[in-house]
């Protein structure tokens, strides 16, 4: 706030402490030359009506929620925040994976409350995490699983070197869930991956791994998961990513082997603080006239299309 003032803008906070309806951001935004946007869905019929409007500036990774295409129509500038929380938020998967391997959250709510508790967990090294999605985060989680011990596996329809380097044995989609004990979901959302695991995804993996999802909602199928869980076909899940939020409760929140927590995996005071400055370099481009350094472009676009194996033509605004 204090860089954008200082360079002569005038700021104005979202008042609500929430994600805005259409209709609030059309009042909030309406004469707004820049938006910086959270998890906020900017569809084409809200862009429309933000007259006055020169960028749209995710404070974020993701820009799924915004119509590329009525931006790139009206002249909008789009803007990302990449790779800025990457090593937190493969921090918090971790943290995911050994909160429901060795059930530390539970102990410590037994032991708070009087309990005495000491349930066995699971190792992790020797064990084999499989990587949905190897790209930033992914790599970085996969470092830290080399740490851990663990065998690797990354299905990724890119497959980058850096990650080999990392202990990352490339295999199929099938083979990971069949062979891990340890999935964890890094893929943006998209045509490709929405509801990418399913009932049969769910049907393969092994009765004793657990599932991560630090990624985006849609990429799991809700119903599928709590009926593998209520069956005892998967040991654990835990998520940071919701379709709303706050979001809709689901009865699987409640149940002793499942992790919920507020999105809040790349959120630490050093990645807000890197995340916002790489968002005020981009408007202040945008504001000078100039080429903002990260820009959401076709190339982008077409890559992440390939890497999920899309057809690239049909999805460049």
């Amino acid at each position: 706030m204090r860089r954008l003032e200082e360079a002569g803008c005038e700021v104005r906070l979202n008042p609500y402490g929430r994600p805005l309806t259409k209709g609030e951001m059309v009042e909030f935004a309406g004469d707004a030359s820049a938006i910086i946007l959270g998890n906020d869905p900017l569809p084409a019929s809200v862009i429309k009506r933000l007259r006055k409007l020169r960028i749209i500036a995710r404070y974020g990774v993701g820009f799924d929620g915004v119509d590329l295409a009525e931006a790139r129509a009206r002249n909008i500038q789009v803007t990302y925040a990449p790779a800025t929380n990457r090593e937190e938020t493969a921090d918090f998967t971790m943290g995911l994976i050994l909160d429901l391997e060795r059930h530390i959250s539970q102990m410590i709510i037994s032991t708070r409350s009087g309990g005495w508790d000491k349930i066995a967990g699971t190792s992790l090294y020797g064990k084999t995490i499989g990587i949905v999605g190897v790209g930033q985060i992914g790599s970085a989680v996969a470092r830290r699983a080399m740490g851990f011990g663990m065998d690797i596996l990354g299905y990724d329809i890119v497959q980058r070197n850096e990650p080999t380097l990392y202990g990352v044995i490339y295999t199929t989609l099938n083979d990971l869930l069949r062979r891990s004990d340890v999935v964890t979901i890094h893929t943006p959302l998209n045509d490709g991956t929405r509801n990418l695991i399913g009932a049969r995804e769910l049907r393969l993996m092994k009765d004793s791994a657990i599932l991560i999802n630090t990624a985006r909602a849609g990429i799991v199928r809700h119903d599928a998961l709590d009926k593998a869980l209520l069956e005892g076909r998967l040991k654990g899940f835990a998520t940071d990513v919701f379709d709303r939020e706050p979001p809709v409760h689901r009865p699987y929140y409640d149940y002793e082997n499942v992790l919920v927590t507020p999105h809040v995996a790349g959120n630490t005071y050093e990645s807000s603080e890197r995340m916002g400055n790489v968002v005020v370099d981009n408007i202040l481009a945008v504001k000078d006239g100039v080429e903002p350094p990260d820009p959401v472009t076709s190339h982008l676009l077409y890559e992440s299309a390939v890497s999920m194996g899309l057809d690239a033509g049909g999805m460049i605004p």
